[in-house]
């Protein structure tokens, strides 16, 4: 029996430092821990998929939470179907001790893990619609405070009206006059397009 851990952050920016703490202090072998650091939408996931590879019947997995796991209330249940039943794993949510299948392996636990299990699984891809809901409430409350996304628009050459004007007339093509402008033809006609 081998034992793993499972580390997930949803960006390069965020820490995991919490949940190596954790693995640690149940012993998991540095060497057999996997971080992904991208969102639990969906499993997906490099590390994840090279963990599942990895592991044999009877080994042990640890994560700390079961949002770490996923956040894809059919996803986990999914994955938790396949790690224990097909995979012949057991799995220890360790900010949960209802969901350590080493313990109550008789029909009640069971029953108890699945219903905790379904539980956590559905407040983590709640906590998931509402992480979406505030970022688009925010997006929304910036643009109307007039805050503008993305990369600002260059700077348009001195030479761009008259080319602009000279295309628009049919005097020059479009070719032409995004060559007299020094940029590319979709630029040209992207900037074009927002003149009209």
């Amino acid at each position: 029996m081998k034992t793993y851990g499972y580390i997930r952050v949803s960006s390069t920016d965020q820490n995991e430092d919490r949940q190596r703490i954790a693995m640690r202090e149940n012993a998991v072998p540095s060497g057999n821990i996997f971080i992904d650091k991208q969102s639990g939408k969906d499993f997906e996931r490099p590390e994840y998929k090279r963990l599942i590879k990895r592991l044999r019947p009877g080994d042990l997995l640890f994560v700390l939470s079961i949002d770490r796991l996923g956040r894809n209330y059919k996803d986990i249940q999914n994955q938790w179907r396949i790690l224990t039943k097909v995979k012949e794993v057991d799995i220890c949510v360790i900010e949960m001790p209802l969901l350590d299948t080493r313990c109550g392996k008789d029909l009640m636990g069971a029953f108890i893990a699945d219903l905790v299990l379904q539980i956590l699984s559905f407040v983590a891809e709640n906590e998931r619609d509402n992480i979406k809901k505030r970022q688009e409430q925010g997006i929304a409350a910036a643009k109307a405070r007039g805050v503008k996304f993305g990369r600002p628009s260059a700077p348009l050459p001195n030479s761009y009206m008259s080319a602009y004007q000279r295309w628009k007339a049919g005097i020059i093509t479009g070719a032409q006059a995004a060559r007299e402008c020094g940029m590319p033809l979709s630029t040209f006609r992207y900037r074009a397009g927002k003149q009209d």
